[in-house]
């Protein structure tokens, strides 16, 4: 540790040596290193930290890769492009192996203590030894973290709030490397064997409860640059299908940006209905689809070529969670995975959440119809159990919550109830959760306002969205009674399926219990409450980087 970092830098001979006075070429910006041509972007990178599947860095095919380590990590690494650090501290463990790495990358305002230095490296470097000797092999390099008291130079701000892993993928992001793979780059607590000295030196020493949160800023990378990331050895990008036709675009749209709000692997999504693929129908209209996109499930092997994992979903969803634990599930005999029922649910296990190893599906849609016209299962035996092929309920019940939602808990909360679904119905009880996100998916950017105007345009939506969008009005319990009167033409897509039934959930006990909902969230009491629930929750707040 520099126990005089906050203090001012060291005075001649304080290290053993004089202060270097004669290096005056100014400290170069990784990102001038990065984008001057010198080959650090023509291949993928591979981004190297403690935790245990680090363990598999050692059989690597790295031939054709550029590494990046973070802290540690270099130590066990045979070569490394960059070596990434964040706290002197760490870099001064490392001081015996800075060798292994091409060149060292920190922050202008080096950290210590977990905390932003007030002392930059072009001081630093003149007086800490480890710092002139890379200073002096022009092998240190820096970059402006958003934590620093100030900026240096007008390239881009690397974010990060928890962890340097965060740090180091939006700096690659932002100097346009384009495809990232990681190991050791884990959720969880735990480091690799081979870091088993550092367990209670460095491991969360800044006061997180897991690594989890680094992932929160890796979606938020991914989704402003669109960089391609993933763990070493899993299938990238996910790929992810959701039933709809163009009269539920919206609701499509509203989960594809759910899920881009938390996946910390890049995704490829697919609204069904935007593939040139045919959906058949039976010829028997007892077969009939009950829902307009029924069918639509049964071509996700065929859109994926018979090749490769792929995940499917009904529309009508919002997801909360991290898709990618769901998406590294192991299948074991089956190629189908369903989400198991709730604990108390009377439903059995629903196929509108299905992970597919289309490698094992060799059927098309049109031979799924034909065997429902041919006789070998009727529809029920198709839409509840998969009659086409082995399933197995393992997935986790939160990753299906069918109209409930537990904060903290919840992954995938599912608005079955065609009536209510809070696109054509304001009064859902859970309808603030959808509208939320899709303001937040106007405000970012993924969805515009002037979609919205069309969808209900054509009747796809309900008009009184508008006003919440403009309002910035989550419950639509709270709607004004002009914007609830908007409602009353609306006549909702479903009232065209066979068996439709109407069913506003209108109650004056609604709407009084939304006000005090309103009312109780715009308090510091619910802040804190909020707080609590996610460290009790295996979040941790807000807190400076470490480990």
């Amino acid at each position: 540790m520099i126990g005089n970092t906050h203090g001012g830098p060291v005075r001649h001979g304080q290290h053993g040596m004089d202060a270097i006075d004669d290096l005056d070429e100014p400290l170069p910006s990784v990102f001038l290193r990065l984008q001057a041509g010198l080959g650090w972007r023509d291949r993928p990178w591979l981004v190297a930290g403690k935790g245990p599947s680090f363990a598999q860095v050692a059989g690597l095919p790295l031939d054709g890769w550029r590494v990046l380590t973070l802290n540690d990590a270099v130590r066990e690494v045979p070569r490394a492009d960059l070596a990434h650090f964040i706290d002197l501290e760490a870099l001064e463990r490392c001081s015996g192996v800075l060798d292994r790495a091409r060149c060292v990358v920190m922050p202008w305002y080096p950290h210590s203590g977990h905390r932003p230095g007030r002392w930059h490296l072009g001081e630093l470097s003149r007086q800490h030894p480890v710092l002139a000797r890379l200073r002096a092999q022009g092998r240190l390099l820096w970059y402006d973290l958003a934590s620093a008291p100030r900026r240096h130079g007008p390239g881009p701000v690397v974010t990060a709030t928890f962890f340097s892993a965060e740090a180091a993928l939006d700096l690659l992001a932002n100097a346009g490397i384009r495809t990232v793979r990681t190991a050791g780059v884990d959720g969880g607590s735990g480091y690799a064997e081979a870091f088993a000295d550092l367990r209670d030196v460095s491991r969360l020493a800044n006061g997180q409860r897991d690594f989890d949160r680094q992932f929160e800023s890796f979606a938020r990378v991914i989704r402003r640059t669109g960089v391609d990331v993933a763990p070493w050895g899993v299938e990238a990008p996910m790929r992810v299908f959701i039933a709809a036709t163009a009269r539920e675009l919206l609701p499509a749209r509203v989960l594809a940006h759910s899920i881009r709000c938390h996946a910390s692997a890049s995704s490829v999504i697919t609204p069904l209905c935007e593939l040139d693929l045919p959906v058949p129908q039976p010829r028997d209209a007892r077969h009939r689809a009950r829902t307009p996109f029924s069918f639509q499930r049964f071509l996700v092997p065929q859109a994926c070529g018979h090749q490769g994992r792929a995940l499917y979903l009904d529309s009508d969803m919002l997801v909360f969670r991290d898709i990618l634990p769901l998406w590294r599930q192991p299948f074991g005999a089956a190629p189908v995975l369903t989400v198991q029922a709730g604990p108390g649910d009377p439903r059995p296990a629903q196929t509108s959440v299905m992970l597919m190893d289309c490698s094992r599906l060799g059927w098309t849609a049109q031979d799924v119809v034909d065997g429902l016209d041919a006789g070998r299962y009727d529809y029920e035996a198709l839409m509840r159990d998969f009659a086409v092929a082995p399933v197995r309920a393992a997935l986790d019940p939160a990753w299906n919550a069918l109209d409930r939602y537990l904060p903290g808990r919840t992954a995938l909360l599912h608005y079955t109830d065609m009536a209510s679904q809070p696109w054509v119905c304001a009064t859902h009880p859970l309808g603030r959760l959808w509208v939320r996100a899709l303001r937040r998916a106007v405000a970012e950017g993924a969805i515009t306002r002037a979609f919205v105007e069309d969808c209900v345009a054509r009747g796809d939506v309900r008009p009184s969205l508008l006003h919440q969008l403009d309002a910035g009005l989550d419950d639509g319990l709270l709607l004004p009674a002009p914007a609830r009167a908007a409602d009353a033409a609306f006549v909702p897509p479903y009232r065209s399926l066979p068996g439709a039934r109407v069913d506003a959930w209108d109650l004056p006990l609604r709407r009084l219990q939304a006000a005090a909902r309103a009312g109780y969230e715009g308090t510091w009491v619910h802040g804190m409450a909020h707080s609590l629930r996610r460290r009790l929750g295996g979040v941790a707040g807000p807190g400076p980087y470490g480990g």
